[in-house]
């Protein structure tokens, strides 16, 4: 029995890009932004193939949740090296909370030992899929990992956390999410993205997943925060204690 490693990834905004709000406050204007693979989920695409790479039997499969436009994203993770590829087609954009119950049936159709994922993404920076998989599956989770070194039982991880490194230890299956540190993603090489586009990405809807969506998150509104700045030069220590104490600007 292979083991296989289930990898999500989201398609996001290139962070080289410059991201300005639709007008009607309630998007982010796409028609001049390229996207690409989650920078988190490339890392921990990278470190799925790295363990294909330490052992044998091992399958790496890379799932997207979205349009069509997101098998531009899966072809690139195959390019790299993953085995095949899955898309859950979906018309409007997840909560974590509903990607993570997508995500938690496709772990029941495909039965990975390990989920390896990005610890957020770098559009929503909301870092809770993760978790809430772990928790629907009842699994054991170590997030923000910036080592792992797995075995046949399980994997000791090393954390990254407000307090320094913390080292856990979890038995497969697991959800394991990867921080920046893991590693650093390989560029596709020309002969992986001329086989990458005779892959063939398997295609799945949500009425075959039986999932109906319960929407948990109502964006409001958009609001993009100047970065302009103003200097003001002081003289001495108590003019800038009364800049500091009076100036509702500069708070």
């Amino acid at each position: 029995m292979s083991f296989l490693i289930l990898v999500p990834t989201k398609r996001v905004p290139d962070t080289d890009g410059v991201i300005r709000i639709r007008d009607d406050g309630l998007d982010v204007d796409t028609t001049h932004l390229s996207f690409v693979i989650n920078p988190f989920d490339a890392i921990a695409v990278e470190e799925a193939l790295r363990i294909g790479e330490r052992q044998d039997d091992v399958e790496v499969v890379v799932a997207g949740i979205g349009g069509e436009a997101y098998e531009d994203e899966l072809r690139t993770a195959l390019a790299m090296g993953a085995d095949r590829a899955v898309r859950v087609a979906t018309g409007e954009p997840l909560d974590p909370w509903n990607v993570a119950r997508v995500l938690a049936t496709l772990v029941d159709r495909l039965e990975p030992r390990m989920v390896l994922m990005g610890k957020q993404a770098v559009d929503d920076d909301a870092a809770q899929v993760g978790q809430f998989l772990a928790a629907l599956l009842d699994w054991p989770q170590a997030t923000f990992a910036s080592e792992i070194n797995d075995d046949s039982l399980g994997a000791v991880v090393s954390r990254e956390t407000d307090h320094g490194i913390e080292t856990v230890r979890v038995d497969w299956p697991a959800v394991i999410t990867a921080d920046l540190r893991l590693n650093e993603p390989r560029y596709a090489s020309l002969p992986g993205i001329l086989a990458a586009r005779k892959k063939p990405i398997e295609q799945l809807t949500l009425a075959e997943l039986e999932i109906e969506i319960e929407p948990r998150v109502e964006l409001l509104g958009l609001e993009a925060v100047s970065s302009g700045r103003t200097c003001t030069i002081v003289d001495n220590v108590d003019q800038l204690l009364t800049h500091l104490r009076d100036d509702e600007e500069i708070l």
